[in-house]
Parts: structure tokens; sequence; C-alpha cells
């Protein structure tokens, strides 16, 4: 029997264990030889220290070709396993040089939040877990300030309104209609037209108050329609949005994704027939600032991330 204990490790060279290894997997000393790029004589002295080391004779060179003895068979598992376990402790060494390093700030508005954040917390836990990201809310201009300012380096916004800022650049996410949001008891027989919601007080997307409502999609929608709605309220909330139109102060048009994301109980959701416009969504970043590896890599998560299921 073979035993090796731990003190007497010192006694032994790496190279004698490869050496073993390759002749048997190898089938011949000249194979191994070839295999590890030495010469027979190279591979036949490793053997024969490591015999002389173990005092057990591992091979029967008296066969063509050579074959194990009791004490190689013996062996061959636990080299194997040695030679094994060093190259897992290589790998984990280099990927723990390799792995992504950093800190990303990644803002979203509240209905991309609700669909992206879940995916990233468990996407970058299992793939970059030394990212730390951090997650922050906001409203489109708010994430727009955000960027600017440094507060984010990323950020999950409309194209709509266009920044006002020539230092930020964008890669398109997904795109989604806009529907109308109607008091529960309203059965309509089916899709909504635009002349239909621009005839009754509405609550849109936008900033009240704010610049970019002429340029946020439900506005841009009907413009292009030659209709002139009556928006008596904009809100980036949708729950705000709903509980305007539950209590029957207006009809709502919103985007999809902030609907299929909010508690709708009491409403309606209805498509709008004619609607030409819908919004697209993008990551946003800015162009004058050096891209880190862990950006990078949060950036490719959200470019892999699954769109919004909005069926």
């Amino acid at each position: 029997m073979v035993v090796v204990k731990a003190a007497e490790a010192y006694r032994f060279r790496l190279d004698w264990f490869i050496s073993f290894v390759s002749v048997v997997e190898h089938g011949g000393f000249s194979a191994a030889a070839q295999a590890l790029y030495r010469s027979q004589s190279r591979i036949s002295t490793h053997v024969a220290e490591l015999e002389r080391a173990l005092g057990v004779r591992l091979f029967d060179r008296t066969r063509i070709p050579v074959e194990l003895t009791a004490e190689g068979r013996e062996l061959l598992p636990h080299a194997r396993g040695m030679l094994q376990h060093l190259q897992a402790a290589s790998d984990n060494a280099a990927r723990a040089v390799q792995r992504v390093r950093g800190k990303v700030r990644l803002g979203a508005y509240p209905s991309a939040a609700a669909h992206l954040f879940p995916y990233l917390f468990e996407q970058s836990a299992q793939r970059y877990p030394g990212v730390d990201l951090v997650l922050w809310e906001g409203a489109t201009l708010e994430l727009e300030a955000a960027l600017l300012s440094g507060d984010v380096d990323l950020a999950v916004r409309p194209v709509l309104p266009v920044p006002a800022s020539d230092a930020l650049t964008h890669q398109p996410l997904w795109r989604e209609p806009l529907v109308a949001v109607l008091p529960g008891d309203e059965r309509p027989d089916g899709p909504l037209r635009l002349a239909d919601l621009a005839a009754r007080p509405l609550v849109t997307v936008g900033e009240n108050g704010g610049r970019g409502n002429d340029h946020v999609e439900p506005a841009l929608v009907f413009e292009q329609a030659g209709l002139a709605p009556d928006v008596v309220f904009r809100t980036n909330q949708p729950q705000t949005l709903i509980a305007l139109v539950r209590g029957g102060i207006a009809v709502g048009v919103t985007n999809a994704l902030a609907m299929s994301m909010a508690n709708t109980e009491g409403v309606r959701v209805v498509p709008i027939a004619d609607a030409t416009r819908g919004r697209e969504v993008a990551l946003w970043w800015r162009t004058d600032r050096t891209s880190t590896r862990a950006g990078e890599a949060i950036r490719t998560l959200l470019a892999e991330a699954p769109p919004p299921d909005l069926g």
C-alpha cells in the first residue's frame, strides 16, 4: 500500500507525478514525452525518481507496452486527483484576477425599475459578484440630471423627451405601445381611437409644469393625429394616474409597461387602435467619461435582459 504523509510531501516533485500520469494516459514513455514536449529520458528519470521516493515499482517494464503494477494502480487516482485539484486552484486564481470589480450606480424610472431590478439583482450576483450594483429610481428628467451630475453611471429611461445635453448617448432596449386607462365600469367594445380620448379630460405621462411635455409620447401621438386634447394633469407615477382615473377625474393615456406593473384594480386598460407612436426605452450613459469594466458588465446584462411581457 502506498502511503504518503503530509510531512513527507516536500520529498516529492510535481513533475514526477505529471510524468507518471502522462505515461499512463498516453500508453508509454515515448508518447508521454511527445505529449509533454520533453525527452523520453527525462520522463523515465521522473518516474524512476518517484519510484525511489515511494519505495515501490509503479510500472512493469518487461511488458510492451508497459503496464501498471498493483502499487501503480493504487497511486494513479491519487496522482490524478492531486493534479486536478492543482488545476482547479489555478483556474480559480485566474478567475479571481480577471473578476470584474467596482461600483455601478444604475437609475431607472419606476415601471422600468420594477421590470428590470429583480433580474439585475439575480444576474449580477451570479455572474459579477465583485460588482456593487447600486439601484436608483427617478423620473425621466431626474435621470437625465443624475447622469449629467455623476450621481448615476447608467440610466434606463425613455428616448423622449430628447436630453438637452449632447454628452449623453443611448442603446435601445425595447418598445411598448401606449394604452388608455378607463374607469372600471366602462366596457368599450374594442380598442379606442385617439379622437375618442381627445374628447375627454386626460391624465397623461409627463412632468406637471416641467420641460419636455410637448415631446413625450402621448403629446406627440395626439399632435400627429391633428388633435388637441384637454390634459388636466401629468404624472410619472402610475398609481397616481390610476387613482385619478378611478376617481372619475379623467381618463389616462400612458405606456403599457406602467400599467402591467401597477395595481390596476378599479380601472380598465384598453388598447389605442390608431396610436402610431409608442414608447422607446433605452440605456443611457455619458460619452465624455471612460467606461469601467464593471459598467460594461452591467450594460451587457441590460442588453441581455428579456423585454417586458405585455401580452
